[in-house]
């Protein structure tokens, strides 16, 4: 992962940066013939895995973090075939034994 400069820590440049960034892989999506459709569930299928691995799996907390209700995330990765356990803390006790 790039490291961020002092220049991207700051709001508004980070800001301008990230909306390159996003500029340009638009470009390339829509350049192949990704359908919006097809563009916004590769989209919420990464933001959902990165929100669960930053959380370790803890839906709570990943619900917090993206902003929508535990609920609506449980149904966002069941109809986006997200695997959750390898998202999970591989540190907690297993509470059966």
């Amino acid at each position: 992962m790039k490291q961020l400069s002092a220049d991207d820590r700051d709001p508004e440049n980070a800001t301008e940066a990230l909306s390159d960034r996003l500029d340009s892989l638009v470009n390339q999506l829509v350049g192949r013939g990704v359908t919006l459709t097809q563009a916004r569930q590769i989209f919420e299928r990464q933001f959902i895995v990165a929100s669960l691995r930053l959380n370790q799996g803890n839906f709570n907390r990943s619900a917090n973090h993206l902003g929508i209700h535990r609920n609506t995330l449980r149904n966002k990765v069941a109809a986006l075939r997200i695997r959750t356990a390898e998202y999970r803390d591989s540190g907690r006790r297993n509470r059966s034994g």
